[in-house]
């Protein structure tokens, strides 16, 4: 009985070990492609991601949806990611970025939206996410994974501005919006199709496709 007592005691005040080696810090990436609701969309589905909509690349002074529609702010429409590197790894999400949520061979563009706030950009905040999304672009250029070139930026996330409140979540409220139906579904479907063990219950991804 003394030594699971002592054991006890070493554990509340140390913590366990095998759940400090189990749980990470979560980490952050902020990505841009295309409008911010399909992107929130696909990434809100993955587990262990929180995803954002907003805006990276400008200043605060300009992080409001009326100002950046107008293509001068230097900000791009982004999704922020919160994620849990136990849950998904930062591999996967850069895989769901290339080949689901948008084509990086458009510039200046996603679909039926132009302009620079539409753009093609990885947001890194930490040096292995710049090695990672540096190495996937060129492995997916190696292997012509793409008819055209990959247009994607890689650049240091320098402040990210969560979009209003009527953008968060918009597919998931809007379901029946025929920018929804047409633009994003399809990207929730490819999602089910592609990766489906990333897939959170309940998701939109889930529900939605």
């Amino acid at each position: 009985m003394k030594r699971f007592a002592l054991l006890a005691l070493l554990i509340a005040a140390l913590g366990n070990p095998l759940q400090a080696r189990a749980s990470e810090p979560q980490q952050t990436i902020v990505l841009a492609g295309g409008c911010f609701w399909g992107m929130q969309a696909v990434f809100g589905s993955l587990k262990g991601v929180k995803a954002t909509a907003g805006y990276a690349g400008g200043a605060a002074s300009t992080a409001h949806y009326d100002i950046v529609s107008g293509g001068g702010t230097g900000h791009a429409e982004s999704v922020e990611l919160v994620y849990d590197p136990s849950q998904i790894s930062l591999q996967q999400i850069l895989d769901v970025y290339f080949l689901v949520a948008h084509d990086p061979t458009e510039l200046n563009r996603q679909g039926p939206d132009e302009g620079t706030q539409y753009r093609s950009e990885i947001f890194y905040t930490t040096a292995e996410q710049r090695a990672a999304a540096e190495a996937s672009i060129a492995e997916l250029t190696r292997s012509r994974a793409f008819a055209g070139p990959i247009v994607t930026k890689v650049t240091r996330l320098n402040g990210f501005y969560a979009a209003e409140g009527y953008h968060q979540d918009y597919a998931v409220h809007n379901p029946d919006n025929p920018y929804i139906v047409f633009n994003d579904i399809p990207k929730l479907r490819a999602l089910v199709a592609k990766y489906p063990s990333l897939v959170r219950p309940g998701s939109p991804a889930a529900t939605l496709h």
